[in-house]
C-alpha cells in the first residue's frame, strides 16, 4: 500500500506537468528502456524475422523494436490521461472512419462485439470508442499488487467502460449481450486448444481465441473489429472493420468466423507493423523453438 501511494503522489507530479513535457519525460524512459533490456529486444528481433521473414531491412526491423518501446510508454501516459481528461477531450484529437457501419448496427438495437488488439495506442482507442460510440464491457488481468486494480479501473470506467476481471469474465459478457450491449475483446494474444481454434497468421497455423465467435454464434450479434493508427501521434483516427457474422452454430463456422478476425488484424499488422505489440512471446504455444536462440 505505501508503494501505491508514492505512486500516486508521482502520478500528481507528473500531472501537474505541461502535456509535453510528461511525453518528453515517458518517451526518454522508453528510450533508456530499449537500450538497456538486451533480452526483451532479441524476443522482438524474434518475432519479426519469423513472421516477415526476409521483408524488412535491418534498420526497419531495429526502428519497429525501438518504437514498441516509446508505444507502450504511450500507452502506460494515456491511461494516466484518461483518469483526467473527458469524452470532449477525446473527441478533440481522434476522428471515426468507417463509422456508419457500427452506427447502422446499433440503431437496429443491437449490441456489437468489437474485437481489437494492443496497437498503437489502444487505451486511446478504448476510450474513444466507449465514451463516444457506446458503452462497453471488458476484460481485464489484474495486477500482482491488487491495490494498484483500482487506479486502472478508474481511467477506463470514468468513460463508460466496465470492466470484468479475467477469471469468470465469459459470464459478465454473456450478460451485457443478452440486454444488447456491447463488449471489447482483444484477439491478439495467444490461444490453446482448450480455449481457441487455429488459423493463418502470417503464413503460420496458430491458436487464436474464439470467444468472439462463440458469443456472436450465440447471441447473434455481429463482430467488429476495431482498430487505432496515428501519423504523428497527436491525431488519431479509429477505424472500424466490415461485421462480420457467425454463419451458423457448428465448428466450421467459428473457424471461419475467427479466421476473419486474424486476417484483418494481420493486414492490419503489414500496413503499420511499428504499433504492433512486439515485446511478447506471441507464437511460442506453437513454435516455442524460434525463441529459444
Amino acid at each position: 500500500m505505501i508503494l501505491f501511494r508514492l505512486f500516486l503522489i508521482l502520478d500528481a507530479f507528473l500531472m501537474s506537468l505541461p502535456y509535453p513535457w510528461r511525453k518528453g519525460l515517458f518517451t526518454s524512459l522508453a528510450a533508456l528502456a530499449h537500450k538497456i533490456a538486451s533480452q526483451r529486444n532479441r524476443i522482438i528481433q524474434q518475432n519479426l524475422s519469423f513472421a516477415f521473414k526476409n521483408e524488412l531491412s535491418h534498420d526497419e526491423k531495429r526502428e519497429i523494436e525501438s518504437y514498441c518501446y516509446r508505444n507502450l510508454a504511450l500507452n502506460l501516459l494515456q491511461t494516466m490521461e484518461n483518469r483526467r481528461n473527458s469524452a470532449e477531450d477525446i473527441a478533440k484529437v481522434v476522428t471515426f472512419k468507417n463509422r456508419e457501419k457500427v452506427d447502422a448496427i446499433l440503431a437496429q438495437g443491437s449490441g456489437i462485439i468489437f474485437v481489437s488488439a494492443h496497437f498503437g495506442n489502444w487505451e486511446l482507442g478504448g476510450a474513444a470508442l466507449s465514451s463516444l460510440i457506446t458503452p462497453l464491457s471488458s476484460i481485464y488481468k489484474g495486477f500482482s499488487r491488487s491495490e494498484f486494480d483500482s487506479y486502472l479501473l478508474e481511467a477506463r470506467s470514468r468513460h463508460k467502460m466496465a470492466l470484468a476481471e479475467k477469471k469468470g469474465a465469459l459470464k459478465h459478457m454473456a450478460k451485457t449481450l443478452k440486454n444488447n450491449g456491447s463488449v471489447l475483446l482483444m484477439i491478439d494474444q495467444g490461444s490453446n486448444p482448450q480455449y481457441g481454434v487455429s488459423a493463418d497468421f502470417f503464413g503460420y497455423p496458430a491458436y487464436h481465441s474464439s470467444t468472439a465467435a462463440h458469443l456472436s454464434s450465440k447471441f447473434n450479434t455481429p463482430i467488429v473489429g476495431v482498430y487505432i493508427t496515428s501519423e504523428d501521434e497527436k491525431n488519431y483516427t479509429v477505424a472500424f472493420e466490415d461485421p462480420i457474422d457467425v454463419e451458423g452454430v457448428n465448428e466450421e463456422a467459428i473457424v471461419a468466423a475467427t479466421g476473419k478476425q486474424i486476417d484483418a488484424l494481420e493486414r492490419l499488422i503489414r500496413a503499420h507493423p511499428k504499433l504492433w505489440f512486439w515485446c511478447h512471446k506471441r507464437w511460442k504455444g506453437e513454435y516455442k523453438e524460434i525463441y529459444s536462440a
